[in-house]
């Protein structure tokens, strides 16, 4: 028969045993985990590549239109002012003469309403 001490160590070389293929059994899974992870980081190496290239041709190709709308913005920023300009003459050179014309017109009216006489009821007054 055993005696105490030996099946205390039995038990003892049983948890360590069980202990140990816990352990393997979790240090596999682990590696498993490692290798599908270095697996993973070199395929998004292989993509990241081309689409840094895509991202630097996207970022290049907005930047040289941007200078073109910037251009044409100037260009629309002039064309403004000058008809800016051109509306103030228009109008100074026929708002003008229609200001006088109109003045006269309503000076010789009011000349005209005098010089007549006034009519009360159908008879002159």
């Amino acid at each position: 028969m055993l005696t105490a001490g030996e099946v205390a160590g039995l038990i003892v070389a049983l948890f360590w045993a069980i202990l140990v293929c816990f352990l393997a059994f979790v240090l596999v899974k682990l590696a498993r985990l490692l290798v599908e992870t270095t697996k993973m980081v070199s395929e998004l190496g292989e993509r990241v590549g081309p689409l840094l290239e895509d991202v630097s041709f996207t970022i290049n190709e907005t930047n040289r239109q941007l200078v073109a709308v910037e251009a044409i913005a100037e260009n629309m920023k002039h064309a403004s002012g000058d008809m800016a300009k051109l509306t103030g003459v228009a109008s100074s050179i026929v708002a003008g003469p229609i200001v006088k014309i109109s003045s006269l017109a309503h000076g010789v009216k009011a000349a005209l309403t005098r010089r007549r006489p006034r009519m009360i009821g159908g008879r002159k007054s």
